[in-house]
């Protein structure tokens, strides 16, 4: 016979321990019974070490480091009582065998659940300069891009449209700019892919348009360097993080809305009217002048604007399918006029994804796929100079049929005079410039908690951005713009892939004996982008070619290395320190890598006892941060290499009777290194009655060296007169103030003020 002994080693918290007086084994009512059930925290995390009590005895345990327990309880009646440090307690009623119960923060608004980089964290945490704004707090109305969801909500976040069209899309500027002709756009990041900056052909550098607003969830803008070195070479600018919407579990919901705008020019250059035009011509002017007068009274911004109709219409499902998979699918119809006479954009977009989880929570998958397509109509925007500029005393047309009919200043010969304004309504009626413009994003998350270490997950995310432009010009042998060249028939595309594979490794574990929590992550990334544009000729009406571009075809990939840990002491004192190491093909061999390192500190000094207790003041933190960020946008794909073009109409070679266009070096430089920045962040948060009072001053300094500028070159010394290089240093500073107030805040009723100002100087 052989005798097995087992010893089990359980460390305090981690395992399930019970204590039960014999008295206490059997039930005063001969209804004891056993309740087992699973902890989690509001994210939906097992938690392991909390305290389970039934309420008036002494029987207690713990749950196991999966969140599970067991516990034997007096009858039907008894209470169980759930308590954990910084969680609210819970009481509830045994009156199932199972009991599965969610514990929430005590300080909600604190440990609010932000996006950050690789992941998320408790706001109460964050020892960086971040904005996080939910969809209950995005600005109303029609949205044609997910800018306008925030513009005006961020301190230290500019959002500036580049012009009045709604496809022009806008710029954005996090804490200014940090560079002179490189890229001053933040980085964004949709559901954890990060996208390429700038835009497409058709679709200009309004990429963000091609996504539906109404599909987003949550935007956060990490500002200070020790937030966005994560992301080390792209992340000077800041960084955008963008969330998309989810299903969930609950019962199926439809949910449609509809909105309808009109948008008019406020204002526009003061002008003389068609009279006080006249009576100045005629008191001031030359006889030649004069005999230019006609006979009409033309307002030509009246004839060029318009009252601009909009429409968002929105349908989406959510729900569960079989009760075991959320999924939620949309699908989105806006059409924008723009204030300019024939400007229009079109858009269609649709989005699905499903988050499904197995093996008992353990495996979580996200798969998510958007989609759009964008019609644009763009206006011939030289007309709002033109009716600036052109004879008020003009009819609109000619009463022939020359030029399409309309006015025109002619010569002796009857042709358009040369370098004089034209017809402003003819620039936008008699051009057809439009461009279809397809996106497709997608994204697989794979996150995975150890079963045999259950603070361990390893997160895996494949992702692909895939755009294709296609656009025409047609401009009638008619039409005075182009009567020289016989009008004009033209055709473009492009194409966009952006391929992402993400892996990285979290730890997350609280020590409650020594007051402490760590959160450490691991990882490495590959991205690679491509684009191609075919060969494009420029033609006339006839056929005859009048100019030809060469085919382009550009690539490049970034290897990433990068790690960050976070440790926290008692809820009081925060640290944060982060490093990454990033390769591009944008640099020759001896300076493709780059290390971009960040150190933040933050003292909660609220949790501290002579500020514990004093009622009034919700949150005090003061933060400090220091951090190194890189650059590679805005500069070809390779400016190292000695490379050859195709010239221009000026560099042809004539063999026989036929000139052809040659290929040429282009200028390089074999030295091109990184731009980076070196920031620091100071800043302090503060909350008074239960946050109906919050708000944060952040003061920050930063110098960039090695800058990226196109620079006038020697003569001789390269193959160009310019060309990009490294060139001297840049240094800013500024102020980041903001304030939120909630005056009144009833069951039925809320009302939020805010208040945001930020100030630069370079």
């Amino acid at each position: 016979m052989a005798v097995v002994i087992v010893i089990v080693l359980c460390a305090p918290g981690l395992l399930g321990i019970s204590s039960l007086s014999a008295q206490q084994q059997k039930s005063q009512t001969g209804t004891q019974k056993r309740v087992t059930g699973v902890v989690k925290d509001e994210l939906g995390t097992p938690m392991p070490g909390v305290n389970i009590k039934v309420v008036g005895t002494s029987t207690v345990t713990v749950t196991s480091v999966d969140g599970n327990y067991t516990i034997a309880v007096p009858g039907e009646n008894a209470q169980l009582e759930y308590t954990f440090i910084g969680y609210d307690s819970q009481r509830i009623t045994a009156e199932k065998n199972q009991l599965n119960v969610q514990l929430q923060p005590s300080d909600r608004k604190l440990s609010e659940v932000i996006v950050v980089g690789y992941g998320t964290q408790r706001k109460k945490d964050l020892t960086g300069s971040i904005a996080s704004v939910g969809s209950k707090d995005f600005n109303p109305g029609v949205s044609g891009s997910p800018t306008d969801l925030i513009n005006g909500k961020v301190a230290g976040v500019q959002i500036m449209s580049n012009s009045g069209s709604p496809s022009s899309g806008s710029s954005i500027r996090i804490r200014g700019g940090a560079s002179l002709n490189a890229s001053n756009d933040p980085l964004i990041v949709i559901d954890g892919v990060p996208l390429e900056n700038g835009g497409i052909s058709g679709n200009g550098n309004n990429f963000l348009s091609l996504l539906n607003p109404n599909d987003i969830e949550n935007i956060s803008i990490l500002k200070d360097a020790s937030s966005t070195a994560i992301y080390g070479s792209r992340a000077s600018n800041g960084v955008m993080m963008i969330t998309t919407k989810k299903g969930n579990l609950d019962k199926l919901k439809f949910n449609f809305s509809t909105s309808f705008s009109l948008q008019q020019k406020t204002r526009t250059a003061d002008m003389l009217s068609p009279q006080q035009f006249r009576d100045l011509i005629n008191e001031k002017g030359s006889d030649a002048q004069k005999a230019l007068l006609g006979t009409a009274s033309t307002n030509w911004n009246d004839q060029i604007f318009q009252t601009a109709i909009g429409n968002d219409n929105n349908f989406s499902v959510s729900g569960g399918i079989a009760k075991k998979v959320p999924f939620r699918a949309s699908f989105g119809y806006m059409n924008q006029d723009g204030i300019l006479k024939t400007d229009n954009v079109k858009r269609i977009s649709g989005s699905f994804v499903i988050t499904p989880s197995f093996f008992d929570n353990h495996l979580k998958v996200n798969f998510n796929v958007k989609g759009s397509i964008n019609d644009n109509k763009f206006a011939n925007t030289t007309a709002i100079w033109t009716a600036a500029a052109f004879n008020p005393t003009q009819p609109i047309y000619s009463g022939n049929t020359n030029f399409g009919g309309y006015y025109e200043t002619i010569d002796n010969a009857g042709l358009p005079v040369v370098k004089a304004n034209l017809n402003p309504l003819g620039l936008l009626t008699q051009e057809n410039n439009t461009s279809t413009v397809k996106r497709s994003i997608s994204n697989l998350d794979l996150d995975y908690k150890l079963h045999f270490l259950p603070e361990l997950k390893a997160h895996v995310t494949l992702g692909y951005d895939y755009a294709k432009g296609n656009g025409s010009v047609y401009i009638p042998e008619s039409a005075a713009s182009n009567f020289k060249t016989g009008g004009r028939n033209s055709v473009y595309s492009q194409t966009k892939s952006n391929k992402l594979f993400t892996a990285y490794l979290n730890y997350v574990k609280d020590f409650e004996p020594i007051k402490s929590r760590l959160d450490l992550t691991v990882g490495h990334d590959y991205q690679n982008w491509l684009a191609e544009t075919p060969q494009y000729t420029d033609m006339n009406v006839a056929g005859d070619v009048q100019s030809i571009a060469a085919a382009d075809y550009q690539r490049h990939v970034l290897l990433s290395y990068y790690a960050r840990m976070n440790y926290s002491f008692d809820s009081r004192y925060l640290l944060t320190a982060t490093v990454r190491r990033d390769g591009t093909s944008r640099y020759s061999p001896e300076n493709r890598w780059g290390t971009f390192p960040s150190l933040a500190f933050a003292w909660r000094a609220k949790e501290e006892s002579f500020l514990k207790d004093f009622k009034p003041l919700t949150d005090l933190k003061v933060r400090l941060g220091y951090g190194v960020t890189g650059q590679q946008e805005g500069i070809s794909n390779y400016s190292y290499l000695p490379v050859y073009v195709l010239g221009n109409e000026y560099a042809q070679y004539k063999l026989g009777n036929t000139y052809y266009n040659t290929y040429r070096p282009a200028s390089y430089f074999s030295n091109l290194k990184w731009e980076t920045t070196t920031a620091y962040n100071a800043g302090i948060d503060f909350g008074f009655f239960d946050n109906r009072i919050s708000g944060s001053v952040d003061y920050y300094t930063r110098k960039t060296k090695d800058l990226l500028a196109y620079v006038p070159l020697a003569a001789g010394a390269n193959f160009s007169d310019a060309g990009t290089t490294n060139v001297g240093n840049v240094k800013s500073n500024g102020v980041e103030f903001s304030i939120n107030a909630i005056p009144v805040k009833t069951k039925d009723f809320t009302w939020n003020v805010g208040f945001k100002i930020g100030r630069a100087h370079v």
